[in-house]
């Protein structure tokens, strides 16, 4: 298998990974990686937040709710955060997070969790490569169905925040506001 090829199973089966990643630090890692032509797999999204405390857990509740085989929340190492303590925010959350992915039925090895400095780009590779091989290894993730409720009605979507569980469209209180009143 050449570098740039993605991990795969036999079947073909190529994993969906989402990086939520700080803009300081990680973000500018993963473009150092990008420039210095490191050979990484490319079938990771990248969602640039301004730090990895403002990620709350429904974003990567969401991320696997849409598709997501796997998620990578990475940003500035301890004690280096540019908004002083927001790695720290996030690595106390991340703790309570793990908690409730073993609620939910998400295996933890499908997340990951890394500090990548803005002068790591060889470092940012190496967390790429592992966490789309392991998530290879552990095969796609079709517990999405549930988490987004599809199974709430015997295989049909559940109903939206306007919509009736009967399938009947019930009024939108915003649509009764008048702007400029």
């Amino acid at each position: 298998m050449a570098a740039t090829d993605t991990p795969m199973k036999p079947d073909g089966f190529h994993p969906r990974i989402t990086a939520f990643v700080c803009n300081w630090c990680t973000y500018t890692g993963a473009d150092l990686a990008g420039t210095s032509r490191l050979q990484m797999a490319s079938n990771v999204r990248i969602i640039r937040l301004p730090c990895t405390g403002r990620i709350d857990h429904m974003f990567i509740v969401k991320a696997f709710e849409r598709g997501a085989d796997g998620v990578i929340v990475s940003g500035c190492h301890p004690a280096d955060c540019h908004y002083t303590a927001g790695n720290y925010h996030a690595r106390r959350r991340f703790g309570v997070f793990r908690e409730l992915m073993d609620f939910m039925g998400i295996d933890p090895q499908r997340v990951t969790f890394s500090w990548v400095s803005a002068s790591e780009g060889a470092k940012w590779k190496d967390v790429v490569n592992e966490t789309v091989a392991r998530v290879a290894e552990l095969g796609p993730f079709d517990a999405y169905h549930e988490l987004a409720g599809d199974t709430v009605t015997g295989g049909e979507p559940a109903p939206g925040p306007f919509e009736a569980a009967s399938g009947a469209e019930t009024p939108d209180p915003l649509e009764e506001l008048e702007v400029g009143r």
